[in-house]
């Protein structure tokens, strides 16, 4: 998410970088990034040596490797890509590469405010986490779930602890994985391990756990739920009293427990994705609540309205009145706002944005070859090559657009009313 106090509102369209002029400078040019300012757009090129750099509105790094991928920019504004030489790799921060390197690292992360950057890493076949060029000095045999705490001063990593032989059945039913915080492992393990999440103040840790055949539950700190289900989803904590929340499989039917007691009466097909407003008041989750069909639910309360196909992660208003969700029936992709669908449908949609009143819904969306820009249902701005999430500002009075039209990277800052018009 864009840091949107930083940036500038100010409304007016510029045509910032022209893409077609960059074509000839280069062997090939992958996919392009947009800045959350608006203000820069970045891509992985290559150069007629056969190596790779990136190119940010028409200057590249100084610094060029053999491979590189995973090109992102954080809500802080940072650029980083993970890059190869020599046959080693590591992460690249605006053009600076970290001074360790590893065999391999993937599944970046940052912290919320974008300032902390953190991966996966494996070093001497062995795995673990490495933060702001700093490696743990415990590493593991197998990791897999990763989770960054919002400070970014701290993560969390499903292990495999022991090694296992060649159909080891008996061996993995002992238990062989565990979650390790800050490179040290909780004092327990288990069958499997998912899905580590952290508190908003970094002081707790939860995760999916198995504990026999065909029986699940929660963990937090290491300390399991007494209860065991056929079935867990991933947990959320509420607020930051260490109260956690997670979708339980209870029976043949899906619902909603909180520290191992169901608190949600209704009982689903499925139930997944869910979530607390803002304000901490509300929870929404994606439900079935009958064989085939998608909702959403709010506090227990299902949406009228049901969808054939799919339900996407709900999202909440800034002032936690309105809840929004991608969804899809019919093969055709909408937004939908406190179960309503307004517009023709799309061929692809992404994640709604609310203006902080939540009066107005905006989203990036794809029909044919090109994209557009949907407001409220409406499209705003058609026949574009590539186009990004719209940031609406503080304030809720502007929406800064980021598109690709006719080769051009523009960046447009228009009046809300005018889109909403």
């Amino acid at each position: 998410m864009a840091q949107s106090a930083e940036v500038d509102f100010s409304p007016g369209k510029a045509q910032l970088v022209d893409l077609a002029a960059l074509k000839s400078r280069f062997a090939r040019i992958d996919e392009w990034v947009a800045s959350p300012d608006g203000n820069s757009i970045a891509a992985p090129v290559k150069t007629e040596e056969g190596r790779f750099t990136i190119c940010v509105n028409d200057q590249t790094w100084p610094d060029s490797f053999d491979l590189l991928w995973m090109l992102r920019y954080t809500p802080a504004g940072k650029l980083m890509a993970l890059v190869q030489s020599d046959f080693e790799w590591t992460v690249a921060v605006d053009g600076k590469p970290w001074e360790n390197t590893f065999e391999y690292v993937w599944q970046p992360r940052w912290s919320r405010d974008g300032e902390i950057i953190a991966a996966l890493c494996k070093k001497d076949n062995e795995y673990g986490v490495v933060i702001e060029d700093k490696p743990w000095e415990n590493r593991f045999k197998a990791v897999r779930d990763f989770a960054l705490s919002e400070d970014g001063k701290r993560a969390a990593v499903t292990v495999q602890t022991d090694s296992l032989g060649e159909a080891d059945v008996p061996g993995f039913f002992e238990g062989v994985w565990s979650l390790a915080v800050d490179g040290q492992l909780w004092d327990k393990k288990y069958i499997n391990t998912w899905s580590p999440i952290f508190n908003a103040d970094g002081s707790k840790v939860a995760a999916q756990i198995r504990t026999d055949i065909c029986e699940y539950s929660i963990s937090v700190d290491g300390a399991d739920w007494t209860e065991r289900y056929g079935c867990v989803w991933e947990p959320i904590f509420k607020g930051t009293n260490g109260t956690v929340i997670a979708p339980i499989r209870h029976g043949k039917n899906w619902t909603l427990a909180e520290d191992g007691r169901p608190i949600w009466s209704g009982e689903y097909n499925q139930l997944w994705r869910h979530s607390f407003s803002p304000d901490g008041s509300k929870l929404a989750a994606i439900v079935s609540p009958e064989f085939g069909r998608w909702t959403i639910a709010v506090d227990d309360k299902p949406w009228k309205r049901r969808f054939k196909d799919m339900v996407l992660e709900p999202t909440f208003s800034p002032d936690s009145k309105r809840v929004a969700a991608p969804v899809k029936s019919d093969g055709r992709w909408n937004i939908a706002v406190d179960g309503e669908v307004s517009g023709q449908g799309w061929d692809q949609i992404w994640d709604p944005v609310f203006t902080p009143d939540g009066a107005h819904v905006l989203a990036k969306a794809k029909q044919d070859k090109g994209f557009l820009v949907v407001c409220d249902g409406k499209p705003v701005r058609t026949n574009l090559s590539l186009c990004w999430d719209p940031i609406v500002s503080p304030d809720g009075q502007h929406v800064m657009l980021r598109y690709v039209e006719d080769e051009k990277y523009v960046r447009e800052v228009v009046p809300i009313e005018e889109l909403a018009r």
